[in-house]
């Protein structure tokens, strides 16, 4: 029997993490991340941020300054997602030290990285009993209310107009629904939460503030306490905007009440997101465990698509090589949705399959904001359609590619795509079409949600490879 979705273990820096335990090469080595059969709209996109804004919500990611020195990562982060948290670079431990004295040069970099690629920011965390320096802690408790809204203050002050949302509060509840007795609480009782809020939305009337906390995604004891909390600081006018579920899954463990949870704190009101997803597995990983993940990142998207006001996910991360998981719950590992080699997993493409299912909203490009590796390669234009090819991620031995066809001055009612390997590729896995395969030629048709085209209207298709990236001269045409 697998243990509980058990806390984070109190102090442990997400970000810092780093390690992968052994055993999941040779088991990722035996699945192919196959698409799960979900119907999709025509305008079905092939990155996880356009299939996300095609539906009115982001996906993103944590990224950490260390993270920015890794062109892979960086490159993957970008094409994939459009909204950063940084991992540990606005705590405050990293950005006032000592008393009085700032630094938010790390913090910038991150902004600065996000702003670079169209990406929107997470502010990430204003008021939190982890991370703290020191010197807090020593503060007398009739001068904590002013040293936290100080720093609130001043670090809010400094981000003013370059976050979407702050976590202003962190981590507040124990597991029974108690607040915790930390030196916030000692010196204000619960209301220094509403404290938090207020100078906050002073500092940045703009931004989203949330509450942010771990196993609250179900309903249960822990959530219970938070949304009366919530009712009550919405009872007083206090400028509460979001609850963040941060979603640290255990495989196979995601709450049936999940749903019905955002749904709760969405009748109040307010906007809810889940901020730091992953799902770990006992290690090593196998198959059955691999699609299980897919299977639950597909119902935490699904959860989301169904509450209006669910306004993204994101994941803690980008790859398993850079996880958290491994250094802080040993035995476990491979919760994120691309390997150590970053070839996506199954749970990549279920998360994706689940953006593009249900009923068509209006068209997001599909394009990567950054590419990692050679410009589009399109077909002859003139005929009844044309087709371009983007890598959109690389990695020793594969890649992953997103074919876009586009219609000409006339609608066509399907659509084939052609083109030869130059160097013997081969396909692993393909989403939003149908492919058959003779030697180094490869033909793809549309499926029967996405033939149909209006006059220069266009769908995409992706897929995962072996071999090294390539971008062939494609054909198209239409019946």
């Amino acid at each position: 029997m697998k243990p509980p979705n058990h806390p984070k273990q109190p102090g442990r820096s997400r970000g810092r993490a780093r390690g992968l335990a052994g055993g999941l090469a040779a088991a990722l080595a035996a699945v192919t991340a196959a698409a799960v059969g979900l119907a999709m709209p025509a305008q079905a996109a092939s990155t996880l941020k356009a299939s996300a804004e095609a539906r009115g919500r982001y996906f993103g990611t944590a990224l950490t300054r260390g993270d920015l020195g890794n062109g892979t990562l960086t490159n993957l982060a970008a094409a994939e997602f459009d909204m950063v948290t940084p991992g540990n670079e606005m705590k405050w431990d990293a950005t006032e030290p000592s008393r009085g004295s700032f630094n938010f040069g790390s913090g910038d970099q991150i902004v600065s990285f996000a702003q670079s690629h169209g990406m929107r920011v997470r502010g990430h965390t204003l008021v939190w009993h982890a991370q703290l320096p020191a010197w807090v802690t020593g503060v007398q408790l009739n001068q904590i209310q002013s040293v936290m809204e100080n720093h609130i203050t001043t670090e809010a002050t400094h981000y003013k107009g370059k976050v979407y949302s702050w976590d202003v509060v962190n981590e507040p509840y124990n597991e029974d629904g108690t607040l915790r007795q930390d030196v916030f609480y000692k010196a204000m009782g619960a209301n220094y939460i509403a404290n938090a809020l207020r100078a906050a939305h002073a500092a940045d009337p703009n931004a989203k503030l949330y509450i942010n906390d771990y196993n609250i995604e179900g309903i249960n004891a822990k959530s219970n306490a938070l949304y009366s909390l919530a009712q009550s600081l919405l009872s007083q006018g206090v400028p509460l905007h979001g609850i963040g579920l941060e979603s640290h899954f255990v495989v196979g463990q995601v709450p049936s009440s999940l749903q019905a949870n955002m749904q709760r704190f969405a009748d109040l009101g307010l906007d809810v997101a889940v901020t730091e997803i992953d799902d770990r597995i006992p290690m090593p990983a196998d198959s059955s465990e691999l699609q299980q993940q897919g299977a639950d990142y597909g119902k935490v998207v699904n959860a989301c698509l169904a509450v209006s006001r669910c306004v993204g996910v994101s994941q803690w991360g980008v790859d398993d090589g850079h996880s958290w998981i491994p250094g802080t719950f040993p035995g476990y590992g491979a919760a994120m949705m691309w390997d150590s080699g970053y070839k996506p997993k199954p749970a990549y493409t279920a998360a994706l399959n689940a953006l593009n299912s249900g009923t068509s909203s209006p068209s997001a490009s599909s394009s990567p904001s950054s590419s990692p590796s050679a410009s589009p390669s399109r077909s002859p234009i003139g005929g009844a359609c044309s087709a371009t090819i983007k890598t959109v991620n690389s990695w020793g031995g594969g890649f992953q590619s997103e074919v876009t066809v586009q219609a000409g001055s006339a609608p066509v009612n399907g659509w084939t795509v052609k083109w030869t390997w130059p160097g013997g590729q081969t396909i692993s896995s393909l989403w939003n079409g149908t492919q058959s395969v003779s030697g180094s030629s490869v033909t793809v048709r549309n499926a029967s949600y996405n033939g149909s085209l209006a006059a220069g209207a266009s769908a995409t298709f992706g897929f995962t490879a072996n071999g090294s990236a390539a971008t062939p001269a494609l054909t198209c045409a239409s019946p």
